[in-house]
C-alpha cells in the first residue's frame, strides 16, 4: 500500500537495510516494514552450504582422473561478502537481482580445484589415487588461507574427497596389473609353504639319520666294550690255562721224581723180596687173581688142576 512493505528474514540470514545509499538497520532475522520505493534490501544467507564438486586433472605421469568431492562453508563475515557480492533483493525481496549468490559456489569450487591441480602434478598415477587424506587435509588447510575466501567472509567448515578414479581404460589396465601381481603373491606364498614343507622334511630326515647315528655309534660302543670284556675273560682263561698247566706239569715231575726215587731204591733189590712187599699190600681178591696169573705162567709143568665149585664160590664172595 502506497509502497509500504512487511518482509521477515530467517535467523540464518544477515540482513543490510539501505536507504537513500545509507544503512539504516542490519542484523540476523529481521523483520520490519520498509519503503520500497527508496529501499534497498541485502540479504546473506549465514546458514552452511554443501557444495559438491568433479573435475578431472592430470597426474604427473600424463594419466587423466576423475575427483569427486564435497565442501561445507558458511558465511562467516556477511559484511564482507554484500562488499564483494551483490546480494541485493528485487522490490518484491523474493529474489535476487543478480546471479552473484549462485556464484560464490562456483568460486569456492574452483579454490579447490586450483589447490588440488597443484598437488595432483607432482604425483604420479598411483601415489594420487591413494592421496585423498593427504589431500584433503593439505587442501581444507590452504583454502581456508587463501585471501580470496577470507575477503568473501567465508568460513570452511568441512571438506572431503569421495572418490579419485583413473579413466576406464586406465583403470582396466591398473586391475589387470593387480590381478598380475595378486597371482604373483599367491604364487609366492604357495612356493615358501612348499619350500618350507620340503624344509621341514629335510630337517625331519636328518633328525632321524642323526638318530640312527646316535643309536649305531652306541651300538659299536656297547659291541666294543663286549669284546673288551670277552678278550679280558679269554686273558683270564688263558692265565688260568697256563696256571693249570704249570701245575699238572709240577705234579708230573714230582710224581716222576718219586718214582724215579723208589725205582731207585728198589733198583738192586731182590724181585722176590719185592714181590713179597707188593704182595702184602694187596687185596685178597687181588692176590688171588695174582695167584691163577703165576699158575697160568707156569701151566707146562702143571699136569692136572681142579678147581671145584665151592672154592670158585668163595673165591668170587671174597
Amino acid at each position: 500500500m502506497l509502497g509500504f512493505r512487511y518482509i521477515k528474514f530467517d535467523p540464518t540470514t544477515y540482513v543490510l537495510r539501505f536507504q537513500n545509499g545509507a544503512i539504516r538497520q542490519q542484523g540476523a532475522g529481521l523483520s520490519f516494514f520498509y519503503f520500497a520505493p527508496s529501499t534497498s534490501l541485502v540479504a546473506v544467507p549465514m546458514g552452511t552450504t554443501d557444495a559438491p564438486f568433479m573435475f578431472e586433472e592430470i597426474t604427473g605421469d600424463f594419466q587423466d582422473i576423475t575427483i569427486q568431492g564435497q565442501v561445507t562453508y558458511r558465511i562467516s563475515a556477511p559484511e564482507k561478502t554484500a562488499k564483494l557480492l551483490n546480494f541485493t533483493l528485487n522490490a518484491a525481496g523474493n529474489n535476487y537481482v543478480s546471479e552473484d549468490p549462485e556464484k560464490l559456489q562456483q568460486r569456492v569450487v574452483n579454490a579447490i580445484k586450483v589447490l588440488t591441480r597443484t598437488r595432483i602434478e607432482a604425483l604420479p598415477l598411483r601415489k594420487a589415487l591413494a592421496a585423498s587424506a593427504t589431500l584433503v587435509e593439505e587442501v581444507a588447510r590452504d583454502l581456508s588461507e587463501r585471501p580470496d575466501i577470507v575477503s568473501l567472509g567465508l568460513e570452511i567448515l568441512g571438506l572431503s574427497i569421495l572418490a579419485i578414479k583413473p579413466n576406464p581404460e586406465t583403470a582396466r589396465a591398473l586391475e589387470a596389473q593387480t590381478r598380475e601381481q595378486l597371482q604373483k603373491e599367491a604364487d609366492d606364498a604357495i612356493f615358501i609353504r612348499r619350500n618350507a614343507s620340503v624344509e621341514n622334511e629335510r630337517s625331519i630326515k636328518e633328525n632321524e639319520l642323526l638318530t640312527e647315528k646316535t643309536v649305531q655309534e652306541k651300538q659299536n660302543e656297547l659291541q666294543t666294550e663286549q669284546t673288551k670284556h670277552e678278550v679280558a675273560l679269554e686273558e683270564s682263561r688263558k692265565a688260568l690255562v697256563s696256571l693249570a698247566a704249570e701245575n699238572s706239569r709240577t705234579e708230573a715231575e714230582a710224581r716222576a721224581f718219586a718214582v724215579q726215587a723208589v725205582v731207585a731204591a728198589v733198583k738192586d733189590a731182590d724181585p722176590n723180596v719185592l714181590q713179597a712187599l707188593v704182595s702184602s699190600r694187596m687185596k685178597p681178591d687181588a692176590l688171588i687173581a695174582s695167584a691163577f696169573q703165576e699158575l697160568a705162567r707156569n701151566a707146562e709143568r702143571i699136569g692136572e688142576l681142579n678147581v671145584s665149585p665151592d672154592l670158585l664160590e668163595k673165591l668170587v664172595k671174597s
